[in-house]
């Protein structure tokens, strides 16, 4: 059983900084591609980063050059660095991994972003 596990939200005011975590067990963590989504209040659930097993990467233009995806395989962790954050990256923030071909969903985590 695959299990996603998100940590790290918050509330913070403009300006500030948060690390999302987000733990795999289950699975072969290394051999999986990570993405973190996000969803607002009244929205769809939107892309925002990916690194794969490789550790290609690439950011949503909305969180490029202030959010940072990274992973440690020896944790099965991926991270998700957010600094410079604005109100509208307020949202409850995902996890997702697509292992043999089935999607998984951490539980999410809420960001506020709010002065």
């Amino acid at each position: 059983q695959v299990q996603l596990v998100e940590s790290g939200g918050g509330f913070v005011q403009p300006g500030g900084s948060l690390r999302l975590s987000c733990t795999a067990s289950g699975s072969s963590f290394s051999d999986n591609t990570m993405r973190w989504y996000r969803q607002a209040p009244g929205k769809q659930r939107d892309w925002v980063a990916t690194i794969s097993s490789f550790g290609n990467i690439a950011y949503a233009d909305s969180v490029k050059d202030r959010f940072t995806i990274s992973r440690d395989n020896a944790k099965n962790t991926v991270y998700l660095q957010m600094n410079s954050l604005k109100p509208e990256d307020t949202a409850v923030y995902y996890c997702y991994a697509r292992i043999h071909n089935t999607p998984y969903w951490g539980q999410g985590t809420q960001v506020t972003v709010s002065s």
